[in-house]
């Protein structure tokens, strides 16, 4: 099997990289953009991760997402407005959705490095402000949502979805699995970020001033042998080679030894002809007042 593991010394260098460019809210992004992650990134769309919120688009409408990743939840929400701002924290990770756009040929897409926190647009630039996995990764939820509201026109939508791990649950229970839990957990809290994001986004919202919120929350399902060879094989991938992989070495919260067992407990879940794996997600409307 390819090894993807980092000595202690390049992973350390890694995050170092990473501290620096965060926000200003001193939060490290988690996933990173190695291949493993941006294969599950791509395989969302609008229908499979922002069910949510499409009835309540319309053509006319100007919708800005926020952390738009690869761009394929991007894309697909462009062609049901009429025009979508792409932001990122950092040119590197907006050209991922620069070449999406490219590649399907949309004209009503337009690009902005941006820090959530502080949204580099007026007051009421937007019919609706999106946020797909984002929320859980930033270092104040509460004051992004409340910049997202700021942009968002009077009788606009703010609407995010975030999952929530500690809310996991899968068959056979595969002790490296709940390995993985802790340890995802653990380092994602170390960047300053929250996992369990789903079941605060109604509070958070109601932190941030939203009077008129509409909290629900929906799931992913991985069990067809199909989704089991994908899933669990993204994730034997990503444990060894992404960047919270770097950081649980760097920072000792992980051995290249406990990477590898969970490595292969990912891989022993996929082969079991009943694996079942289900993520869950909250989700919030907030309308801006009119």
């Amino acid at each position: 099997m390819r090894q993807y593991l980092l000595n202690d010394e390049t992973a350390a260098r890694v995050v170092e990289s990473a501290i620096g460019r965060s926000s200003p809210m001193n939060a490290v992004y988690t996933h990173g953009h190695h291949e493993s992650v941006l294969r599950s990134h791509r395989w969302r769309t609008a229908e499979n991760s922002a069910a949510y919120l499409l009835p309540h688009l319309r053509p006319h409408m100007r919708l800005l997402d926020v952390g738009s990743g690869p761009g394929t939840i991007t894309a697909d929400l462009a062609g049901r407005v009429g025009h979508v701002t792409a932001s990122e924290v950092n040119d590197d990770a907006l050209a991922l959705a620069r070449a999406e756009i490219a590649a399907r040929g949309l004209t009503n897409v337009d690009f902005a490095v941006a820090d959530v926190h502080d949204l580099p647009f007026p007051d009421g630039s937007f019919c609706v402000v999106h946020a797909h996995q984002v929320l859980q990764h930033v270092g104040d939820p509460v004051r992004a949502l409340r910049e997202m509201g700021r942009v968002t026109k009077p009788g606009g939508i703010v609407a995010a979805r975030d999952s929530d791990y500690a809310a996991f649950a899968w068959w056979p229970r595969v002790p490296a699995l709940d390995e993985w839990l802790a340890l995802y957990e653990k380092v994602a809290r170390g960047n300053g970020g929250e996992p369990d994001a789903g079941r605060r986004m109604l509070s958070w919202a109601r932190a941030a001033g939203f009077g008129d919120v509409t909290a629900t929350s929906s799931t992913w399902c991985f069990a067809t042998p199909g989704d089991r060879e994908w899933w669990g094989g993204m994730w034997a991938d990503r444990i060894l080679a992404s960047a919270m992989a770097q950081q649980a070495l760097a920072t000792g919260a992980a051995t290249e030894a406990d990477l590898r067992r969970i490595s292969a407990g990912w891989r022993e879940w996929a082969a079991a002809e009943d694996g079942w794996f289900s993520v869950l997600h909250g989700e919030i409307i907030c309308r801006v007042p009119a």
